[in-house]
């Protein structure tokens, strides 16, 4: 094999068990890696008894894993996957860094964690020395507390266990907040303080586990490869390519915090009541005001899209965040009502700061908002908070609520769509109709109603990641905004930002080649290796349980959000058609070889070889009155 060391590690958490666990070449050639491999590996353990698996049980299984590209590829990345405590389904979530090029040359493709601790742990791995050890001391810590405490103890202990090494760099940390640890859904796993994998809520399986953290630090060097000439010539056409996006390199994705809004009416203002905003003074202009470093790439990305914004000065001061990015400036800025750069960036470095995913914290504050809007939580339900539209500080008060499951909190830290059917329940009313979700995951920040931005109507209701705004639905297939497409970068695994230049699709097939030998065509991934994975997670997502399931005839719909009319901007007036919102989800099943019901067909999956597969979902046909 080349690109791969071919092995993984293997944690048992409840037994402390650590083992390396060989992967078949066959394997890796089918599902690549990351994503791809994840789906495998997790229908493979678990798909006999998908619908009792508790995704915050210990029988639930955490991968963290990389693909052959990791490392070779601008900006390393790695795929965070589980049993999503969101949606029941298979969610591929992906941060990027040094961590997943130091597990590579540590020797390892990835980690399997299974079974749970008995208390706080954290794993470090140096290479082959592999140990599971005590995070009792950082347990209830934040983000930035955690990563110093933990870099600088094992810091110590490598010069202490390995000398004459000299000094030691630090190793690469990935861990959870305060927020996973109480198993709030919409946590996220975090690396370095501002990165974070946060689509799938797998900060909370990491909670249920009591992992605290992993530590990785690798001296080898990245795998052999197939043609070390080529792998060179075709890194250097993708940096190339990726130096020309001047635009996105200066500005990063902060740039679209105003353009999003003002010029396709697409961005979440007040919980998706309205999509369109003319706030100038939330342009990136403004943003840039807060930067102290402006140019800041992941591991070998010459996009250097990244930011870092720090407040100096006033009631924020010391806030410190990425950026912060176009999904964190709508969800924890517009969707709030917050159209000042300091409150976006100091609630932006809270849910940082508390292991939050942005896009859902945000969604989830936002729905909280509206339903204070609307009366049906008052003031006393929120424990005191006035929760007004574009009170910052208001908000950050429920944000830590939420963190500590504290009185309300304990019911919005299971997520949006789970809060609003419980309020739902204690309210008397439909809450649901309020939640911006679909298949339990809160969408990005890319509305259709306006029918100017990238989504298409039908590109979540029928994505196997559910509200992910990086991975959506499309037609046709080879699109580059096609969920096919996005599963070869979150397998490979690479930036999504880094094919954003047309020429470097092909030149990922090229590097793919250079580095492992397959000479895997794009046909061949479109039509098989890609369609293999995502049936897999389309069948993981219906067969869902134990406590929510989809009905593809109900769920694969937009959110009732986006079925009321846009009632400011340009495109005032736009609504979208529920008859044909259904017959593009019908255009996309056929597409993709599901049946009228959104079901995988029958014969689409034997002619993939996923027999298994077709004979679990025999009886989601039969209850859903399937007729061959």
């Amino acid at each position: 094999m080349r690109g791969y060391s071919g092995k993984l590690l293997e944690v048992d958490l409840s037994t402390g068990n650590i083992k390396e666990v060989k992967i078949d070449e066959s394997i890796l050639r089918e599902y690549i890696g990351g994503r791809g491999l994840a789906a495998k590996i997790l229908w493979d353990r678990l798909g006999r008894k998908w619908e009792d698996v508790n995704p915050l049980g210990p029988e639930n299984i955490l991968l963290a894993l990389t693909g052959p590209l990791t490392g070779f590829i601008p900006g390393g990345r790695i795929c965070i996957s589980g049993k999503s405590p969101q949606s029941n389904g298979i969610v591929g979530s992906t941060f990027g860094g040094e961590f997943p090029v130091e597990l590579k040359c540590a020797g390892y493709d990835g980690i399997i964690f299974t079974g749970a601790a008995e208390k706080p742990t954290y794993l470090l791995v140096k290479d082959s020395d592999v140990e599971l050890k005590d995070a009792s001391h950082v347990w209830g810590k934040g983000a930035r507390e955690t990563v110093l405490t933990l870099v600088r103890e094992t810091r110590r202990e490598f010069e202490s266990r390995y000398r004459g090494r000299g000094l030691w760099k630090e190793p690469s940390i990935m861990y959870i907040g305060p927020a996973g640890e109480k198993l709030c859904r919409t946590a996220a796993v975090t690396s370095k303080w501002a990165h974070a994998a946060g689509y799938g809520g797998y900060g909370a399986v990491m909670g249920s586990k009591k992992l605290k953290a992993v530590l990785v630090k690798g001296t080898g060097p990245l795998p052999e490869v197939h043609d070390l000439d080529k792998t060179v010539e075709y890194m250097n056409k993708i940096s190339t390519a990726t130096l020309k996006m001047d635009f996105f390199r200066r500005w990063g994705t902060g740039a679209a915090g105003y353009t999003v809004g003002a010029e396709l009416s697409s961005e979440p203002v007040m919980n998706w009541q309205e999509e369109w905003h003319d706030e100038r003074n939330y342009g990136v202009d403004k943003f840039e005001l807060f930067w102290v470093k402006r140019f800041w790439g992941d591991f070998g990305c010459a996009i250097t899209c990244l930011k870092l914004a720090v407040i100096n000065s006033g009631p924020f001061k010391g806030s410190i965040t990425d950026n912060p990015d176009y999904e964190n400036q709508a969800y924890m800025g517009t969707n709030l009502g917050v159209f000042k750069p300091e409150g976006n960036i100091y609630l932006t470095y809270l849910i940082d700061e508390l292991g939050f995913c942005g896009i859902q914290a945000g969604n989830l504050l936002a729905f909280t908002a509206e339903l204070y809007q609307r009366g049906i939580l008052t003031k006393d339900d929120l424990g005191g908070i006035d929760l007004k539209w574009g009170d910052a500080e208001a908000f950050a008060n429920l944000l830590h609520m939420i963190a500590e499951r504290r009185g309300i909190g304990n019911i919005l830290a299971e997520g949006t769509y789970r809060a609003a059917l419980k309020i739902g329940e204690m309210k008397g009313v439909d809450a649901t109709k309020y939640a911006v979700t679909v298949k339990g995951i809160g969408v990005g920040a890319h509305g259709v109603r306006s029918g100017k931005d990238y989504p298409r109507r039908f590109s979540y209701p029928c994505s196997v990641q559910g509200g992910d705004h990086t991975s959506v639905a499309y037609i046709p297939l080879d699109h580059g905004n096609s969920e096919l497409r996005i599963i070869l970068f979150d397998s490979a695994v690479a930036c999504w930002f880094t094919f954003f230049s047309p020429e470097n699709w092909e030149n990922a097939w090229g590097l793919l080649d250079a580095v492992t030998g397959w000479k895997i065509t794009p046909e061949e991934w479109l039509n098989v290796k890609a369609r293999r994975i995502l049936h897999i997670q389309r069948a993981a997502l219906l067969l869902g349980g134990p406590d929510l399931k989809w009905d593809p005839r109900i769920h694969d719909d937009v959110p009732p959000r986006w079925y009321e009319p846009l009632t400011r901007g340009p495109y005032s007036g736009s609504i979208l058609d529920r008859s044909e919102v259904r017959e593009e989800v019908k255009e996309y099943y056929a597409a993709v070889g599901w049946d009228d019901n959104g079901i995988p067909r029958s014969e689409e999956l034997r002619r993939l070889g996923l027999d298994d597969v077709d004979g679990r979902i025999e009886a989601l046909r039969k209850e859903l009155s399937y007729h061959p």
